[in-house]
């Protein structure tokens, strides 16, 4: 990484671990706590984004490699999913899923806007600008599905136990486990998809970076030449 593009992600990088942990700390200013906030995907997707931009920006500064474009995207695809979910599904009035937003003070709203939008759009944009390019396969679209199927499977679990689920979408007491099984093949689907824009997304990257003229040395070597002619 060129020394322009380390201190940039030494700038961006810190941005998304405090906006991790300041959406975090404020949204739990309202009734859940942290604990109870843990069972979200939203969260555990915010504190994975965190971990690893921490990770990749102490890489960053130290001039350490980044770590692995295929960790990179599968994070990358699980913060775009919570925002994308939170927005077209979960806040949308008209998605059969929708929540009913409550009224939130100024500091848990501005919590709720870091987790869904702020972390979401400061991920992507570093996986755009330092990820190197032309490593994803299509067939990572698929393994990064490993994720929210554990995660469906933790939710319903955890709802035998507790009684509830943390989406609408995966509340088996009154979906059923049928209806569940409908809605995660739909998500499951779309969430494939998405991880196969991000595998294009980065062969298009990859193919712009290749074709990107570069000085030569005797382009260099005609520049100083025409430099000391000048008068």
């Amino acid at each position: 990484m060129s020394l322009r593009r380390r201190r940039a992600a030494a700038v961006l990088r810190p941005a998304v671990v405090l906006s991790v942990l300041a959406g975090i700390a404020l949204t739990a200013l309202g009734p859940a706590t942290v604990t109870g906030l843990l069972p979200y995907f939203t969260i555990q997707s915010n504190v994975a984004v965190g971990a690893l931009a921490l990770y990749a920006g102490l890489n960053a500064w130290r001039d350490r490699p980044d770590p692995p474009s295929a960790l990179r995207g599968a994070v990358t695809l699980y913060i775009t999913i919570t925002g994308v979910v939170y927005h077209l599904v979960l806040a949308n009035p008209a998605s059969p899923f929708a929540m009913a937003q409550p009224d939130r003070a100024a500091g848990e709203a501005l919590g709720n806007q870091l987790l869904h939008t702020v972390v979401p759009l400061l991920a992507v944009a570093d996986w755009v600008l330092f990820d190197k390019r032309g490593r994803l396969r299509p067939r990572y679209a698929a393994w990064w599905l490993a994720f929210p199927l554990a995660y469906l499977g933790f939710a319903l679990l955890r709802g035998l136990v507790v009684h509830g689920y943390p989406y609408p979408f995966l509340d088996a007491g009154e979906l059923g486990y049928a209806g569940v099984a409908i809605s995660a093949l739909s998500f499951a689907v779309a969430f494939w998809l998405l991880g196969l824009l991000f595998v294009g997304i980065d062969r298009t990257l990859s193919r712009r970076t290749a074709t990107r003229p570069t000085p030569t040395a005797h382009s260099d070597q005609e520049v100083v030449v025409t430099a000391d002619r000048v008068p």
